[in-house]
């Protein structure tokens, strides 16, 4: 089994602790980890050459390709972030932001519509919810329709040491049990493509299906057609 964690984060705080007791549920699996923002340091510059030309051609290529390889091969994705001002990190939000091209009214990857994810995420008080909502987007518009969050709400301090062990022990508590639903899935199969999802796949597909029909297809729309998804085919059956 493969893992592949993003951390919106390289601080060494209570997300990362609470990520590292997750993947204790996972001893034998294969985890490759992306800390932000050093392995995406960059912030997307709106160009748009990845849409128009192809994502080979923005400029933080050789970052996005590596993380993009490694969401494809993974099993199961987990991104992480702390709560900044009620939101994901700025590494967090500038890396979503460099793969807007996989969204799904451009160049999905049929090979995410089968993965699971799990989103982790704490806060000192309100904005956990808000946070797992940036990330969630995201990952529901590339095609992940198995997403697991796990919110976290201190009320006493930041620092995990610092924290109360009623209060550590809940929070390890309520993060194994994610872990152990999550390490039950048999991952020989794919997940399963919800029905929002499918929702959200045909009406990109019918906008798709109209510029083909007015003739002024560009690269998003080869794509899809090169995929066969303007007519019966679908990334989830392939």
């Amino acid at each position: 089994m493969k893992i592949t964690v993003i951390n919106g984060t390289e601080k060494r705080g209570v997300t990362r602790k609470l990520k590292d007791t997750f993947l204790e549920g996972f001893p034998s699996a294969e985890i490759t980890e992306f800390y932000l923002p050093k392995d995406c340091p960059a912030f997307c510059c709106g160009c748009t050459n990845c849409f128009m030309k192809g994502e080979e051609t923005c400029k933080d290529y050789s970052y996005i390709s590596a993380i993009e390889k490694s969401l494809i091969q993974a099993d199961l994705i987990v991104m992480t972030s702390p709560s900044y001002v009620m939101h994901a990190t700025g590494a967090m939000k500038a890396l979503l932001d460099h793969f807007g091209y996989r969204w799904m009214p451009h160049r999905p990857a049929a090979e995410l519509f089968g993965k699971r994810a799990v989103v982790i995420t704490q806060c000192l008080g309100a904005g956990a919810a808000s946070t797992a909502k940036d990330i969630r987007h995201s990952l529901s518009w590339w095609g992940i329709s198995k997403i697991g969050v796990c919110k976290c709400a201190l009320m006493s301090d930041i620092i995990w040491e610092h924290l109360p062990e009623k209060k550590r022990k809940h929070l390890q508590k309520k993060i194994g049990r994610l872990a152990r639903k999550f390490a039950e899935i048999d991952y020989s199969r794919p997940a399963r493509t919800k029905v929002v999802t499918k929702i959200k796949f045909a009406l990109c597909r019918f906008i798709q299906r109209r510029v083909r029909k007015k003739g002024i297809a560009g690269l998003d729309n080869q794509y899809w057609y090169d995929n066969g998804w303007l007519d019966k085919r679908r990334p989830w059956k392939t």
